[in-house]
Order: structure tokens, then C-alpha cells, then sequence
């Protein structure tokens, strides 16, 4: 089954840019990512940009209307997520507990739907 394994924390619990903690983190973040691959497992992911680059997109009354930065006011943003390959829920949890925020943020284990063509 595939899962997206959705990465939110609050940007200031983070280690910031640049300093020796970020750049031992950024290892455990390449581990991560490189034991995923080597399990077979992983299907993709990205990291995102801060929140203050989002635009968002609605259309109301037939016109579309953008607004920067994230549609709902919190203090844990959405960071980037890995889509991976489980048996179960216990195996996404599994690979969960793994990633480096964890720690400090959240993860949150969504299963992907799929859809017969």
C-alpha cells in the first residue's frame, strides 16, 4: 500500500540554517532518504520552500482570487512529505518514527487512495 508521510514542525524548534546542528541534521536527513531508497520502499518526496512563499488559489463567485503565504494560521507548517511502499500502517509508522523531526514536529502517515483506470 502507498502512504505520504506528511513532514510539519514549527520552523523555530528546527535547527537554524548554517550552524553545526543543521548540518549534522541535514546528514540524518540524507541517511534517512538513502536507507528508504535502499529498501525499495520509497516512491518519491520533496522538501518545500518556508511557508512565505505559497500562494493559494480559491475560486469564489466564478473569479479566482490568490493569496500569499499558507491558507490556515499555524504554528506547524507543512515541510515536505516522502511518498513511500508499505504492507501496513505498521510499516509506515515504522519508517515514521525514522525521519529526524520527529523529534520536534510531526508526522503524519496518510494512506494514498487509488483509483481503478
Amino acid at each position: 500500500m502507498k502512504y505520504a508521510l506528511l513532514l510539519y514542525s514549527d520552523p523555530s524548534a528546527a535547527p537554524e540554517f548554517g550552524t553545526p546542528e543543521m548540518d549534522a541534521e541535514m546528514q540524518e536527513w540524507f541517511q534517512f532518504t538513502a536507507d528508504l531508497a535502499a529498501s525499495g520502499n520509497h516512491l518519491g518526496g520533496e522538501a518545500l520552500t518556508p511557508t512565505e512563499t505559497a500562494t493559494c488559489v480559491q475560486i469564489r463567485d466564478g473569479k479566482t482570487v490568490t493569496a500569499d503565504g499558507p491558507f490556515a494560521e499555524t504554528k506547524e507548517t507543512l515541510g515536505g512529505f516522502y511518498l513511500l511502499e508499505a504492507d501496513n500502517l505498521d510499516g509506515a509508522i515504522a519508517w515514521a518514527e525514522k525521519i529526524p523531526l520527529a523529534p520536534y514536529g510531526t508526522v503524519e502517515i496518510r494512506p494514498v487512495m487509488e483509483f481503478e483506470q
